[in-house]
C-alpha cells in the first residue's frame, strides 16, 4: 500500500507561485503513473499534471499548460509540481495521485492518493 503525502500549499497573490511536493512512502515500481489533481468547491475533481510511466513526458491540462511544471526526485520517492503565475481560478485542494497502471487521467483510474493541500490565490 502507497502512502503518499503532500505539502506546500498556501496562501498567494495572483501572479506568485507555490511549489507542491508529495512524497511517496515507498519507491514505486516502473510502470507506475503519478499525477497532481485538483478540486475546487463545488466542481469535480481534475487532472492537472502527470506522467503515465517512469521515464514518460508529462502531459498538462490546458488550463496550466506553460505555468505548471511536474518534476520527479526518484532517489527520494517525491514528484514536484511547480506552479507559477498563478491565477484565483487555480484555487482548489490539489491531490497527489498514484497508480499502478496507466489507464487514462482520469481521477477513478488511480489507485492511491494523499490527503490534499489547501492552494488558494486571491486577486
Amino acid at each position: 500500500q502507497v502512502q503518499l503525502v503532500e505539502s506546500g500549499g498556501g496562501l498567494v497573490q495572483a501572479g506568485g507561485s507555490l511549489r507542491l511536493s508529495c512524497a511517496a512512502s515507498e519507491r514505486t515500481g516502473s510502470t507506475y503513473s503519478m499525477a497532481w489533481f485538483r478540486q475546487a468547491p463545488g466542481k469535480e475533481r481534475e487532472f492537472v499534471a502527470g506522467f503515465p510511466w517512469s521515464g514518460a513526458s508529462t502531459s498538462y491540462a490546458d488550463s496550466v499548460k506553460g505555468r505548471f511544471t511536474m518534476s520527479r526526485d526518484n532517489a527520494k520517492n517525491t514528484v514536484f509540481l511547480q506552479m507559477n503565475s498563478l491565477k484565483p481560478e487555480d484555487t482548489a485542494v490539489y491531490y497527489c495521485a498514484a497508480a499502478r497502471v496507466f489507464r487514462g487521467w482520469g481521477p477513478n483510474k488511480y489507485d492511491y492518493w494523499g490527503q490534499g493541500t489547501q492552494v488558494t490565490v486571491s486577486s
